[in-house]
């Protein structure tokens, strides 16, 4: 996730622990979602949806506050 911020992910994963938690919980959806699509895991198209949804969500929380770390530090 946001790979070109990698740098700002390792702070913020440490000084934030909101973000911290996003972060998490976008890559255990992302997992979920990866799983189901190669098969390994069998869920609903509908909760497969609602799954993508949250993790677009999450991801736009996260650069949210790493625009917002990146202002704040004048990165």
């Amino acid at each position: 996730m946001l790979h070109e911020y990698r740098e700002v992910i390792s702070k913020l994963k440490v000084e934030n622990a909101h973000f911290a938690k996003i972060f998490e919980k976008h890559n255990e959806l992302d997992q979920k979602i990866t799983d189901a699509d190669e098969g390994r895991a069998h869920i609903s198209d509908a909760e497969l949806e609602t799954m993508k949804k949250e993790k677009l969500k999450l991801k736009d929380e996260a650069y949210a506050l790493i625009i917002a770390y990146k202002k704040e530090h004048n990165l």
